[in-house]
């Protein structure tokens, strides 16, 4: 990518986003376009198709979707579903039809089956039966990922696919009804001990593994990827390591200091036992 080159970033307030443009200001390309949720509703396929024949960016990275943990994408599966695919449908299309020389679209660890072998690897999409509480969202990823391949087979354009481990780090979200497991997990701990709480309540069995990926992190592996990487298919980032829920509660707790109980509330999900990326 030249530094003059006209960069895309949908999703730039998202966690995942905002590190992209960080990571891009650092390195020294300085026309980076970003329009805001209230700017630009990416479901609107008439908006986006105008705001891409107005500004016509070079590369675009598609960071940006609906999210949520396990209780906001299993209560709101509608949404989850159909929000996404407007949002990769209009980018990427519009991205075909304005001659965009490359996009990188981001999905997530949970396309993968549920009980799929550890660590995954890439060739285990599609291998098996889908978390059910994530299932909808799961499946926009998929289909984003297929969609790239379709449009690179069809027409030649050089659309990649990369997906994250879970993610942590600046612009996350912490709003206790649709955040991922660690922000919640540091919000509840936090508002417990502010609070002189005695216990903290996690969901499930605390026995489910995840991997972490520090967010900036990320958005190096995205730049060289960007600027290296043109194959079909789909490439996994993150770390090689885990831990579970309850130790990662645990360290949590002793990192900002609360003392109290830790207890597991099997009634609630437990979501995919393991998700390592390979």
């Amino acid at each position: 990518m030249e530094k003059s080159a006209k960069i895309y970033v949908a999703g730039h307030n998202g966690m995942v986003g905002s590190a992209i443009v960080r990571k891009l200001t650092a390195e020294g390309f300085h026309n980076i376009i970003t329009r805001s949720s209230k700017e630009l509703d990416l479901r609107n396929q008439v908006a986006v198709s105008e705001f891409f024949k107005t500004e016509k960016p070079d590369y675009v990275f598609l960071a940006a979707a609906k999210v949520g943990g396990i209780l906001a994408n299993n209560v709101y599966r509608a949404d989850f579903l159909y929000e996404n695919l407007m949002i990769q449908s209009n980018v990427i299309h519009s991205s075909y039809e304005n001659d965009v020389t490359k996009l990188m679209f981001l999905g997530s660890s949970c396309i993968y089956p549920k009980l799929a072998p550890q660590p995954l690897k890439e060739e285990y999409l599609l291998t098996g039966e889908l978390e059910q509480t994530n299932e909808p969202y799961a499946i926009a990823k998929i289909a984003g990922i297929k969609m790239c391949d379709a449009y690179r087979a069809q027409y030649g354009c050089n659309y990649i696919s990369v997906m994250p481990t879970n993610l942590y780090g600046p612009n996350d979200n912490y709003d206790l009804k649709n955040s991922h497991v660690l922000p919640a997990l540091i919000r509840k701990v936090i508002t417990a001990k502010n609070n002189g709480e005695t216990s903290v309540t996690i969901w499930g069995t605390g026995t489910p593994k995840r991997e972490f990926l520090y967010v900036d992190d990320l958005a190096d592996a995205c730049f060289y990827l960007m600027e290296t990487y043109n194959e079909a298919g789909l490439v996994n980032v993150g770390v090689g390591d885990d831990v579970t829920i309850l130790e990662l509660a645990q360290l949590v707790a002793k990192t900002v200091g609360f003392d109290g109980e830790i207890i597991t509330d099997t009634s609630k999900p437990d979501g995919t036992p393991r998700k390592l990326m390979d």
